[in-house]
């Protein structure tokens, strides 16, 4: 692994959720980064002096923004929806069609970049899962592996637990809450914190990597 020699300008989708609002800090914080751009449906405030906003009103279509993703290093798309929050088509859309968009407008006009995807454990890359968030997000995995090739990262983390206390989206996530000290006992395989998992992700897009699949074991092995 290389570390990086100059200052980067990274784009960041996402940037207000549980981790990529973690992300967005890290970022602000590094030396490393020049420029933080993140995609933002409506105006943010009191944003800090390396971070511009761009409004996005159609997270499939980046024709008006392409001016502002011209010679983009690093690529963090941490855009998600819970499983049952939405219908199967507008999941569908949200975690394969928002990243595949995003991620050909910015190759087409900063084919050095990369891109890492907060996916998910379980990712099925054969697409004959039956369960639907592991096979949309191996069909994900699959389109931006074909657009980025190599320089295209997975992160792959089993249950996030969120060291900001937030309203649990369902009983399931609440549960888990409950549970994460024995789920942490079971080893690195099965959790990580937001935090852990937005500090593997940053270590991830900042470094030359030859892993292109990283595991919540992974993940949890870059920052312990």
């Amino acid at each position: 692994m290389q570390d990086s020699l100059f200052p980067k300008r990274i784009l960041i989708a996402g940037a207000s959720g549980m981790v990529g609002a973690h992300l967005l800090d890290i970022c602000v914080q590094s030396k490393e980064i020049e420029t933080i751009f993140i995609l933002s449906r409506k105006p943010s405030a009191n944003l800090h002096e390396k971070v511009k906003e761009i409004i996005v009103n159609d997270f499939l279509n980046y024709d008006n923004i392409i001016p502002m993703i011209k010679n983009i290093d690093v690529v963090f798309f941490c855009v998600g929806v819970y499983t049952g929050a939405v219908d199967r088509d507008t999941f569908r859309t949200i975690t394969i069609d928002y990243p595949v968009a995003l991620a050909k407008a910015v190759y087409t006009h900063s084919p050095a970049s990369k891109f890492i995807l907060l996916s998910g454990a379980g990712a099925d890359r054969t697409e004959k899962s039956k369960v639907m968030f592991a096979k949309d997000k191996g069909i994900a995995e699959n389109k931006l592996f074909e657009i980025y090739g190599n320089h295209f990262h997975s992160a792959r983390p089993g249950y996030i637990y969120p060291v900001i206390k937030r309203k649990e989206p369902n009983f399931s996530y609440a549960l888990f809450r409950m549970l994460y000290p024995i789920i942490k006992l079971l080893g690195k395989k099965y959790s990580i914190t937001s935090l852990e998992l937005a500090k593997a992700i940053f270590v991830i897009g900042m470094n030359e990597q030859e892993q292109t699949v990283f595991e919540n074991d992974d993940l949890r092995g870059m920052v312990e």
